[in-house]
């Protein structure tokens, strides 16, 4: 009988230590500037949770579900998500003929990129500039409002 209630108390204590320790390895959320809007990409799709945010100062919280690398490109449009001028290359979109806003040049498979912005109302394209990731429908449009 001692011998199991000595057993029993090592495995209190064990558990005892293992939960004053989680806290200490549990991860806070990124600080962040402005509304948080969530933006979930994989392959060839890129899934904002919402379709506008208004102007202001935004925090884009980019996941990449994908198994691959991808880069998260903002630009200001008036055209649709899927007209952005494709460069000579015929494969990606021309950067030096848009309006850039900013960028996430990789975020890596099952990773999350932070990218904090200014938007003044608009429409704006978000989409992944690899080789032939926007031609695969890697893109989409995000709408701001004015507040």
């Amino acid at each position: 009988m001692l011998r199991i209630e000595k057993s029993a108390g090592r495995i209190v204590r064990a558990a005892i230590a293992v939960l004053l320790l989680l806290p200490a390895c549990t991860s806070r959320p990124p600080e962040h500037d402005g509304p948080l809007l969530h933006v979930r990409i994989e392959d060839f799709k890129i899934h904002p949770a919402l379709p506008s945010v208004e102007d202001g100062l935004v925090t884009l919280s980019v996941w990449n579900e994908g198994p691959s690398t991808h880069e998260f490109v903002v630009v200001q449009s008036d055209g649709s998500a899927d007209e952005l001028p494709i460069a000579a290359d015929g494969i990606s979109v021309d950067e030096d003929a848009v309006v850039p806003v900013d960028e996430l040049t990789e975020i890596e498979s099952k990773t999350r990129g932070i990218l904090s912005l200014s938007l003044s109302p608009g429409r704006y394209v978000l989409f992944c500039n690899l080789e032939g990731h926007y031609l695969g429908g890697m893109h989409a449009s995000l709408e701001v409002i004015a507040a």
